[in-house]
């Protein structure tokens, strides 16, 4: 049922964001050197890697790293970098990752591939039997701003209450947050 419900909604969301994209594409495209997509390794269903997209918005060259870890990660941004981080809409390319499978619009956040200490705890809870997703419960009660054992431990709550309801009030909290801009860095 849950991935009926995906591949509707990622209809949907194609149908309503295909010309949004096209513009954000161009942007990214005309304002910085580099493609205008970055495909991140990221960890998966059973801690498989798998290449996720988003519209890039860090320049060509910035480290491999998560943003909260780097000293000063504004300098790394393109000019319509902050923005996209900020709004959200630099996640738009993820659809595709959820169309083909590999994450889905509800569940934790799939991980960096070098983020060790998150993946070790996820594994050993058991959140790893989960396929990531673009919003998650973690995503929506605090976001960047949680250290990783809370962020682990709201993945564990959703791995024992997750339900179509459970996933359609995070994807309402989320749009809520995203409108609010709540817990977001650079």
């Amino acid at each position: 049922m849950k991935r009926i419900f995906d591949i509707l909604l990622v209809t949907m969301f194609f149908i309503v964001f295909f010309f949004p994209m096209l513009i954000i594409a161009l942007l990214v495209k005309i304002t910085s050197k580099g493609p205008v997509l970055y495909w991140s390794d990221r960890v998966g269903k059973h801690n498989t890697i798998f290449k996720m997209p988003k519209f890039r918005t860090m320049m060509a060259d910035t480290p491999a790293m998560a943003t909260h870890l780097m000293k000063n990660p504004e300098q790394y941004c393109t000019p319509v970098g902050s923005f996209l981080r900020k709004s959200s809409l630099d996640e738009l390319p993820q659809l595709y990752s959820v169309l083909k499978g590999d994450m889905s619009f509800v569940g934790p956040r799939p991980a960096l591939f070098n983020q060790d200490d998150l993946i070790e705890l996820r594994t050993k809870k058991g959140i790893h039997k989960l396929v990531p997703g673009i919003t998650g419960w973690a995503q929506i009660n605090g976001r960047d701003d949680l250290p990783i054992p809370e962020k682990v431990d709201l993945d564990e709550y959703y791995l024992n209450n997750h339900s179509l309801m459970f996933d359609l009030k995070t994807l309402f909290m989320t749009l809520l947050s995203v409108i609010k801009r709540q817990g977001v860095q650079h």
